[in-house]
């Protein structure tokens, strides 16, 4: 993924999504974060960008992008939501319950796992999207 304005841009039109620039914005903060920021992160970072930026805009292009499936809203139980760029592998979340931090876990064994336990039971896997609540465990 870039945060190049013509693939942005392109990635928008081909979703059928009217190209805005604070969309474009929105999109390009994440595809930077090496994190799982809240919609008040994106916020912080676009206005960085753009100071006309609001938090309303922000909100709402987030909803848009999830729709078309170009962001995945990342749930955390009472937390608010966190957002990446839509995977193009599929991962696990792990979320530290002590301080909010959410690591990903790709596990090509895990993925294996999965398919074979659904086609066990007569199903193929078209997407998933897991939350493991996790504590760091006490060094002893």
């Amino acid at each position: 993924m870039t945060d190049q304005p013509d693939e942005i841009e392109s990635m928008l039109r081909a979703a059928g999504i009217r190209v805005t620039s604070q969309r474009c914005t929105v999109i390009a903060a994440l595809v930077q974060s090496h994190d799982h920021p809240t919609a008040e992160d994106v916020h912080a970072r676009a206005k960085s960008v753009d100071s006309s930026v609001s938090f309303a805009t922000v909100y709402r292009a987030l909803a848009t992008l999830v729709d078309a499936a170009i962001v995945q809203r990342i749930a955390v139980d009472d937390g608010p939501a966190r957002f990446e760029m839509a995977p193009k592998t599929e991962h696990e979340h792990l979320v530290d319950v002590d301080n909010g931090e959410v690591l990903e876990l790709a596990s090509e064994e895990l993925a294996a796992l999965r398919s074979r336990l659904a086609a066990e039971l007569g199903y193929e896997i078209l997407s998933q999207y897991s939350v493991l609540r996790v504590r760091k465990l006490k060094k002893s």
